[in-house]
């Protein structure tokens, strides 16, 4: 195939594995403000004001660990905020843990959700 011809391909969203799909999509969206808009047995998905995010049960999930140098983080959610210390004290009301190791702290904290992902907090780099 020629590469001046690349077929029509869209990103569409981001599917996260977790032990409970429900219980993380309802984190997500009361951290986001957002909506569960599907909600099956092993499945869910909100929609925020930014996009969607799935959720989707996985027999035997373990959580990722980090900072571990024997393994990677393999991926994570960056929110932006307006007033960091408000957002960090809603994401740990809603179950979140912050992580002692803050590499990036004068500008982003970096949380576990409730089934181990990291996600970031930050005001670095916000859009217009």
């Amino acid at each position: 195939m020629d590469h001046n011809e690349r077929p029509s391909i869209r990103y569409s969203g981001t599917t996260v594995d977790c032990a409970d799909a429900g219980a993380l999509a309802d984190f997500y969206a009361a951290l986001t403000g957002g909506a569960v808009i599907v909600r099956q047995d092993h499945w869910a998905l909100i929609r925020t004001g930014d996009g969607e995010i799935a959720f989707q049960a996985t027999p035997g999930y373990q959580p990722p660990v980090w900072p571990d140098p024997a393994a990677s983080i393999q991926m994570h959610l960056d929110f932006y905020v307006t007033d960091r210390p408000a957002a960090e004290r809603f994401a740990l009301d809603l179950g979140a843990v912050k992580f002692d190791h803050q590499p990036n702290d004068d500008h982003c904290t970096v949380f576990a959700d409730p089934a181990g992902h990291a996600f970031c907090l930050s005001t670095w780099g916000e859009p217009s």
